[in-house]
């Protein structure tokens, strides 16, 4: 999937996956694409908790050898 920025929250722990993504998003443009990885698996919840709570859209995510890979639009 194509995205304009990459967030790397490998070894954070939450809730700082979403607190970072959340600034992440803050100098982006709307329609843009976040990737974010982690290897929290509380990010699986968290990050559509998120999207949901911020109308910014879970465009997917992957779980691969213990990362696990989200794809958020801006709204």
């Amino acid at each position: 999937m194509n995205f304009d920025k990459e967030f790397n929250a490998r070894g954070m722990s939450c809730p700082l996956p979403i607190v970072k993504t959340k600034k992440a998003l803050v100098d982006m443009a709307s329609g843009q694409v976040l990737k974010v990885v982690s290897t929290d698996c509380g990010s699986v919840k968290d990050m559509a908790a998120f999207a949901e709570q911020t109308g910014n859209a879970l465009l997917a995510q992957e779980e691969a050898n213990g990362e696990y890979t989200f794809y958020m639009k801006k709204k």
